[in-house]
């Protein structure tokens, strides 16, 4: 297993980390200035206010919270990541509808869709609003995009439109994403590539109950035989505190196809403006095919 170590997502031109502390980031999306909560913030603020902004979540003590404005932006608005455009709004649960932080997944994952011989399906589960799918899709692949949320699949399609893809190969699913795993076993469908970034807790659309600690390892076990003689990769992405990238390679490593290629796990980060440090946003193990002519 190879130790990749913190990874930052510091090409963004759209996006950027200004100031953080007491639980809090002050974040640029485009000319749009949030202040949201952030769980791994743990240090305290180093300025005094937090100046400026267009929005502050504010938490409420039942649980949820709510978005207060200095100056009310859009309803939506985009922002650019290279030739990708991503829709973003302020949603009552903190969100924007995009993790940043993810732009190191996507810039490798492209790498490997671009150098891959031959079709190029893939697979994301769990793919919120379909930032990976959209990458994905720019580079070359057919993507099946599964979530069990109605409103992140449309999003999914309208970040498609915004991108100039509406046309591209893009099959989006509302499910369940271990049961649509075991029934892609059972119809004998497989992909050169798979992409799941699971979350802590969901319901599915039938009430299915996922606790990643209790249901990670049985996807995994499940999904793994999806990836076909020509598979490129596996991406596991997760923001679960306390669960280490080490975990993730753990189990990757446990799977067969580790036999034919490299585990390597990392951490994701993103820099901070106003100081030298990064904000640490999520773990990442990845299973990456071994080259023609090597074990």
């Amino acid at each position: 297993m190879n130790s990749l170590g913190l990874m930052k997502a510091d090409r963004w031109k759209d996006y950027e980390i200004l100031q953080t502390g007491d639980g809090m980031k002050k974040e640029r999306w485009g000319d749009v200035i949030l202040v949201r909560p952030d769980p791994q913030v743990i240090w305290p603020n180093q300025e005094n206010s937090w100046g400026s902004y267009d929005g502050y979540y504010c938490r409420e003590p039942s649980g949820g919270g709510h978005w207060e404005y200095q100056k009310r932006p859009p309803e939506y608005w985009t922002v650019r990541y290279d030739d990708l455009t991503f829709k973003i709004r302020p949603t009552n649960f903190k969100h924007t509808g995009l993790f940043p932080e993810q732009a190191v997944n996507w810039d490798w994952a492209t790498t490997r869709i671009k150098a891959h011989r031959g079709d190029f399906r893939l697979l994301n589960l769990f793919g919120y609003t379909g930032a990976a799918s959209i990458a994905a899709a720019a580079a070359g692949a057919a993507v099946t995009h599964v979530d069990a949320a109605k409103g992140m699949v449309h999003w999914c399609r309208e970040n498609a439109g915004l991108s100039g893809l509406e046309d591209a190969p893009i099959r989006t699913l509302v499910d369940d994403c271990l049961k649509f795993v075991e029934r892609e076993q059972r119809r004998g469908n497989t992909y050169e590539a798979i992409i799941m970034d699971p979350p802590s807790f969901g319901r599915g659309r039938g009430g299915e109950i996922w606790k990643l600690e209790d249901d990670l390892w049985a996807l995994l076990q499940k999904a793994a035989p999806l990836l076909s003689d020509n598979a490129s990769f596996f991406l596991l992405n997760t923001y679960t505190t306390g669960l280490s990238s080490t975990i993730l390679g753990n189990m990757l490593s446990m799977l067969p196809l580790s036999k034919t290629g490299t585990v390597s796990v990392g951490e994701l980060g993103l820099p901070i403006t106003s100081g030298a440090i990064t904000l640490p946003c999520g773990t990442f193990g990845r299973w990456e095919a071994a080259k023609r002519g090597q074990t």
